[in-house]
């Protein structure tokens, strides 16, 4: 296995041409360009809307359950914030793959 590793990485040092001899047109994939546009645009807005909706279920629970028992109210707030931050994580990791989406396919509006 690390024999064929060895080697597989050889040839890509030793002959960077064939690694990199697709055309620049090709890189886009002619008319994947516009959909990419698309799939972040929707991607983002399914996961601002559903985690918009997390975060009001979960912040709503925390009220009820420091209103239950408000000598446990720190903690509470504490998971609370904690969780609200993995909660938004997910609109940052579905932002960042957008952002790659539209910047890095190379898509030209020209």
């Amino acid at each position: 296995m690390r024999r064929s590793l060895r080697l597989a990485s050889l040839f890509v040092l030793a002959f960077p041409g064939v690694a990199l001899a697709q055309a620049p047109g090709a890189a886009t994939g002619g008319w994947v360009g516009p959909f990419t546009v698309i799939a972040a645009g929707i991607g983002m807005a399914i996961a601002a809307g559903l985690c918009g909706l997390g975060q009001g279920r979960a912040v709503a629970a925390a009220v009820e359950a420091m209103g239950r028992q408000p000598g446990a109210a720190a903690r509470i707030q504490t998971a609370m914030i904690i969780g609200l931050a993995l909660i938004e994580s997910l609109a940052i990791y579905t932002l960042v793959i957008a952002l790659i989406l539209l910047f890095v396919k190379g898509i030209n509006f020209a």
